[in-house]
């Protein structure tokens, strides 16, 4: 059954609205809004870019991207009339100027009040100057809110960040600032929080004192496709470790907030990241992994691809050894590794607990940990691995079973796509999932500790660690966990 909701009226402006984000996630996002009532006659969009389309192309490729979607044929025609084009260059003051008009001709026709929610669906290189200008040319209004969305990257080290933010901190303030980062929209990401906070069992066992050591996996079975350009300044570090991976791990150690709200649950994971141990050279060399794919059969290794350097040294594929000094976690390695053309598509978070010190059942034999595993993608579901008694005609053997939740066929056809979800937040003024600029700042420092390191031991390609495609990384990233008697608990290939 789908939900119905109360109807927002906004006036949403995308800056990038012909690009590749805009037409694969916004479009298909604000059309299930609208099926669900959520944006029904008061809501207008701007798309603005520099290709010189006109309103009625634009409606054709908003019809294009929601194609399939619709309950009815007339529903895509209705949605698409609330969407305006104009062709714009974010360096020219005119076209802001023309940029106003058509705003202020939208919000009377809607009656949407002077709500407004710019998406700057762009290079991070504009976002200063979009914001200056939408400040000093009066798109901002008086009467309703005002937010700004901003993808991902946040900068490209520490230093970047804290520039691109001063810049962006002189037209707006920060509770209107929303960055968006879509795994904080997944539902079962939304579920650790639940799962911790509203369970007396995990609660009470949620510390150092019965957690052996947490590990989570964001695997990609794709190489970089037409990414290569981008991926070639980022790599695995920036690309995933400094938002998506963190922000799990923010999720997974920050303490209770005394309520469920924004500035709480914020606070809290701030407070996780602030955490975060920094390495020095020679403890990043002995906690961190890198490598590239390499040519494997019919598949090009990552310096085969195009906008690839045939010299480059970018990590396809990173794993680390995390510690967060905290007094719930002191002590607690969180092992994390991300890489591209892996053995599967998938997001997981196993969360490994202390052993029983004794088997009474066989002293000569270790009991099997209790794991409890979130898969995010692309299967949804938690599960929790036990030691039962094996059924048998004599004896008393303990096997691994595992209790298994997973979203069946109908709960997934309800659930909202990650951008959906966030979207909606941004127009109810909900920052819960959004992240705050703190958490950039200690994430990039972080990250900064790491990357430093690694520019600094200029490695050559010959010396990186190569891995073959469809596996799940190179060896040394067993290696890393075979250190401290644990292994991979996630493992597609078998």
């Amino acid at each position: 059954m789908t939900e119905k909701g109360k109807e927002q009226n906004a006036l949403f402006i995308i800056f990038g609205a012909t690009g590749d984000l805009a037409q694969r996630k916004l479009y298909p996002s604000l059309f299930n809004l609208y099926k669900k009532g959520f944006l029904c006659k008061r809501f207008a969009v701007i798309g603005t870019a520099r290709r010189p389309w006109t309103d009625e192309h634009f409606q054709q490729v908003v019809r294009n991207s929601i194609s399939g979607m619709e309950d009815t044929a007339a529903q895509t025609t209705e949605f698409s009339r609330h969407f305006y084009y104009q062709s714009h260059n974010v360096n020219d003051v005119e076209h802001y100027v023309t940029l106003k008009k058509l705003a202020e001709k939208l919000d009377e026709k809607y009656k949407i009040n002077g709500n407004r929610l710019f998406y700057l669906a762009m290079s991070p290189r504009f976002f200063g100057t979009i914001c200056k200008y939408l400040k000093s040319e009066e798109i901002v209004t008086d009467e309703g809110y005002n937010r700004v969305i901003i993808e991902k990257p946040f900068g490209h080290d520490l230093q970047s960040a804290v520039e691109l933010n001063d810049e962006i901190a002189k037209y707006f303030s920060e509770e209107s600032v929303y960055r968006i980062d879509h795994y904080l929209g997944k539902e079962m990401n939304q579920n650790i929080l639940a799962v911790r906070f509203g369970n007396n069992i995990f609660r009470a066992l949620w510390n150092n004192r019965y957690i052996d050591n947490i590990q989570i996996t964001l695997s990609e079975s794709l190489g970089v496709e037409d990414r290569a350009g981008y991926y070639e300044t980022a790599g695995a570090l920036r690309d995933m470790v400094q938002n998506h991976i963190l922000q799990i791990v923010s999720l997974l150690t920050m303490n209770a907030p005394v309520t469920f709200t924004d500035v709480d649950i914020r606070r809290e994971k701030i407070s996780a990241l602030k955490a975060l141990q920094l390495y020095t050279p020679e403890e990043v060399k002995k906690y961190f992994v890198r490598g590239q794919y390499a040519h494997t059969e019919d598949l090009n290794g990552y310096r085969e691809e195009d906008q690839v350097d045939p010299n480059s040294t970018t990590e396809t594929f990173v794993a680390g050894k995390l510690h967060v000094n905290s007094m719930n976690f002191a002590g607690v390695p969180i092992y994390i590794r991300t890489g591209k053309r892996l053995a599967a598509k998938s997001t997981r978070v196993d969360v490994v607990f202390k052993n029983m010190p004794n088997n009474i059942f066989n002293a000569n034999k270790k009991l099997l940990p209790n794991v409890l595993s979130f898969d995010i993608d692309a299967n949804p579901g938690m599960s929790l691995t036990l030691n039962t008694k094996k059924v048998s005609q004599s004896g008393y053997k303990l096997e691994n079973r595992a209790l298994s939740y997973r979203h069946d066929i109908s709960t997934q056809a309800i659930t909202p796509e990650a951008y959906e979800k966030l979207i909606l937040d941004a127009v109810k003024g909900d920052a819960t999932n959004f992240v705050h600029w703190e958490e950039v700042y200690y994430s990039w420092r972080f990250i900064d500790s790491v990357r430093t390191a690694w520019d600094n031991e200029d490695v050559t390609p010959d010396e990186l660690t190569n891995y073959n495609c469809n596996t799940m990384g190179p060896k040394i990233s067993d290696e890393l966990l075979a250190k401290d008697g644990n292994y991979w608990f996630f493992d597609p290939t078998k």
